[in-house]
């Protein structure tokens, strides 16, 4: 009988979880390593002792997506429930509707204007001697002008980046709509939802297999025998750590919260955006609305200061500025030179993903494996 090949997976977030169930089920004996005291990630999920709030302790995820794959696959784990993530932002001392639409054209400007009439008059508003857009102040001033522009981006990106908009890619923006219709979903996937039980439950249904071992408060270290015992390594923690930094640091942002408490509600919406410099934080997010089909008498709340990330804080968001990209090119280089090793997931790939895209990648890595392997 052949002897099962031994996996070792850095990371029990979304990437190293479900490669691991992919491979657990095809025979292989994988052994997960996280760093962390719990499973999931930043995914990660629990109710708040105070008031039974569920709440998202490294900031809210909104499932959505389009691959139909990733919605079976989740749901397999558990229950989906309705949910619509609805936007707001504070700006100027005035709130309005996220991503821009219709009504926060006609609010802001006081207008009425059927779609036909905004579209002309957005083009009206743009800067149309921009050619192609380099900067993300340049994308903005093309795409809304600078009234919208300064309101709800200017501010918000440098809070968020640390840095001004002439700095940032263009590629940045892209991914924000201007919808001429009355739609304030902020996502527009054909399919959205959350859990009902929470990430982490989906996280721990994943790693239920007795072909997988979850070890906790573990730090992976290449040179460690322990870790060098394994057939192959899949590797979801930060690209140039697991290369000591040899040629310098990676740019990341990092996440701090002030939680806050109350009876009944806070700010009467899940998310709540702040676009002005004058408030310190980017937005405050109220958690028991990310679970509206359950009741609470109190509140719980994150306010949400963005900063440069440090050696022992937790990365979030991958900056990528253009003048990283040699910096990256020469640890991809020598990502893309190993045998026992592959790297995943947003920390990994040194990537922004959302966690859809994460399961799916990490669907076609274990894929791609193992028809290397089984040939």
């Amino acid at each position: 009988m052949k002897t099962p090949k031994k996996i070792c997976i850095v990371g029990a977030g979304f990437s190293g979880l479900v490669i691991g169930r992919e491979l657990a089920e095809r025979g292989y004996l994988v052994d997960i390593f996280e760093s962390r005291n719990h499973i999931a990630g930043n995914c990660y999920s629990e109710r708040d002792p105070e008031t039974n709030v569920m709440i998202h302790k490294y900031g809210p995820h909104i499932f959505h997506t389009d691959n139909e794959r990733v919605w079976n696959y989740v749901n397999k784990y558990d229950e989906f429930m309705p949910y619509v993530n609805r936007v707001k932002a504070q700006t100027q001392g005035r709130v309005f509707s996220l991503p821009i639409n219709l009504h926060t054209i006609n609010q802001y400007f006081g207008k009425t204007l059927n779609p036909n009439e905004a579209k002309q008059f957005i083009t009206d508003q743009a800067d149309t001697t921009i050619g192609e857009p380099v900067t993300f102040e340049d994308q903005a001033l093309k795409f809304v002008g600078k009234s919208l522009y300064e309101a709800f981006f200017k501010g918000y990106t440098e809070k968020q980046w640390g840095m001004s908009p002439t700095l940032l890619p263009a590629s940045i923006l892209k991914r924000l709509p201007v919808r001429f219709n009355y739609d304030d979903n902020y996502f527009s996937h054909k399919y959205q939802g959350m859990p009902k039980n929470g990430y982490t439950h989906i996280a721990e249904q994943i790693a239920k297999h007795p072909n997988i071992k979850v070890q906790l408060n573990t730090v992976f270290d290449k040179n460690n025998q322990k870790f060098q015992a394994y057939d192959h390594t899949f590797y979801s923690g930060p690209l140039d750590a697991y290369y000591d930094h040899q040629f310098g640091d990676l740019g990341y942002r990092t996440l701090d919260f002030e939680v806050l408490r109350a009876e009944g509600d806070y700010q009467g919406c899940a998310v709540m955006n702040y676009c002005d410099n004058s408030a310190p934080y980017t937005r405050i997010t109220e958690h028991k609305y990310f679970a509206p089909w359950e009741s609470h008498t109190k509140t719980v709340v994150f306010k949400e200061f963005s900063r440069a990330c440090g050696k022992n804080d937790i990365p979030y968001y991958p900056i990528r500025l253009v003048a990283e990209q040699e910096l990256l090119n020469k640890y991809l280089n020598l990502a893309n030179q190993e045998k026992k090793v592959t790297f995943v997931g947003r920390l990994g790939t040194y990537r922004y993903l959302d966690m859809d895209v994460t399961i799916a990648e990490a669907l076609q890595t274990a894929e791609d494996f193992l028809n290397r392997n089984e040939k």
